[in-house]
């Protein structure tokens, strides 16, 4: 069951083909067996593709944004969270922004995947909590891709206790948010070679 949740398999069969295809590109090897169990080495080559992977991540110019997407947080947006990717050289992603045929999760994932970070506004309405903002963060946490927390600052003491622990950016106006998240990106991973001066 653990090996089922680490890879993503929704079945033993998909496990074993997964398996199968590591060890056939070189990437790991059988280790040590007991009755019931298999394990799996990484290879020197499989580590060699981590470290790749990696690299690609690294190299990604995508800031992967996750919020509310509702009408009252249009503004904070368009003259705060995206402009302020921008001003640190990077190019914000909106998923709902963007153009896809597969299953919105499966989107997400990938962009994920695809981001050199994630930025997640934890702001809310009356309705409660965003859980797909909470999933997102989590699920970057568990790449190792940097996560900014951000929450709008008369929401702040509303959000869940497991992120309250982060150092969000509790803004007020779009503006300050454009400011302090440009100002966050850039200090911790470093602005984009490309970054363009401000005028």
């Amino acid at each position: 069951m653990e090996m089922l949740a680490w890879s993503e398999s929704v079945s033993d069969g998909e496990l074993y083909y997964l398996e199968d295809y590591l060890i056939k590109q070189g990437w790991a090897s059988e280790g040590s067996q007991a009755i019931g169990w298999i394990s799996l080495v990484i290879t020197v080559e499989g580590y060699a593709h981590l470290a790749e992977l990696a690299t690609k991540q690294i190299n990604s110019s995508q800031g992967f944004v996750a919020m509310w997407f509702d009408d009252s947080m249009t503004e904070a947006y368009e003259k705060g969270i995206g402009p302020g990717i921008e001003d640190a050289g990077y190019k914000p992603l909106r998923i709902d922004k963007k153009e896809h045929a597969n299953k919105i999760d499966d989107a997400i994932i990938a962009e994920i995947r695809r981001s050199r970070f994630v930025v997640t506004d934890f702001t809310h309405g009356d309705s409660g909590m965003r859980g797909g903002v909470y999933y997102e963060a989590g699920f970057a946490h568990g790449l190792g891709v940097p996560v900014f927390f951000m929450c709008r600052k008369d929401v702040l003491d509303k959000i869940h206790f497991d992120t309250r622990q982060y150092n969000h950016i509790d803004w007020t106006t779009p503006e300050e948010l454009r400011k302090r998240l440009a100002e966050r990106i850039s200090a911790v991973i470093g602005d984009r070679p490309n970054k363009l001066p401000k005028a």
